[in-house]
């Protein structure tokens, strides 16, 4: 999953390598505590034969929120719904689980912002920022669940 978001963010956005090091910790890190908690997420994978498509996580930041997380398509896999079909098992999961779903990312996802958007998520804030070898524009979006 790292290497798949080196790989992609790397080539479309130029971000440095310290960005798939953040996604490798963070993944680590959400496998320790799943191997104490089983119920503190979920990941899904797209996969065409043996090659890694896509992916989506959710986790359990408290018992009323969840955060969508280590999502990306790659680049030829797109077009196909692939994203569409990762982001609503994400969303029928945590629809069941939290009050609220929030996720962090940044303003040239464009894509991604509109598939979020379309699903009822707002965009909460947005700061400039110098991180992943370059200037971005990290936003937070939130979905409320009624």
């Amino acid at each position: 999953m790292s290497s798949l978001h080196g790989r992609e963010y790397a080539a479309e956005y130029d971000l440095d390598f310290t960005f798939e090091a953040y996604v490798g910790g963070s993944i680590a890190r959400f496998a320790l505590v799943m191997a104490e908690d089983p119920d503190a997420g979920r990941i899904w994978l797209a996969e065409d034969e043996d090659d890694l498509i896509g992916c989506i996580a959710v986790t359990r930041t408290n018992g009323a929120e969840g955060w969508l997380r280590w999502f990306v398509v790659a680049r030829h896999a797109r077009g196909q719904g692939v994203g569409r079909k990762l982001l609503s098992a994400a969303l029928d999961y945590s629809r069941e689980r939290f009050e609220v779903l929030k996720l962090e990312t940044f303003s040239e996802l464009t894509t991604a912002a509109h598939l979020y958007r379309s699903s009822g998520f707002e965009v909460t804030d947005s700061e400039p920022r110098t991180q992943w070898g370059r200037r971005i524009e990290l936003q937070h979006y939130a979905l409320r669940f009624d």
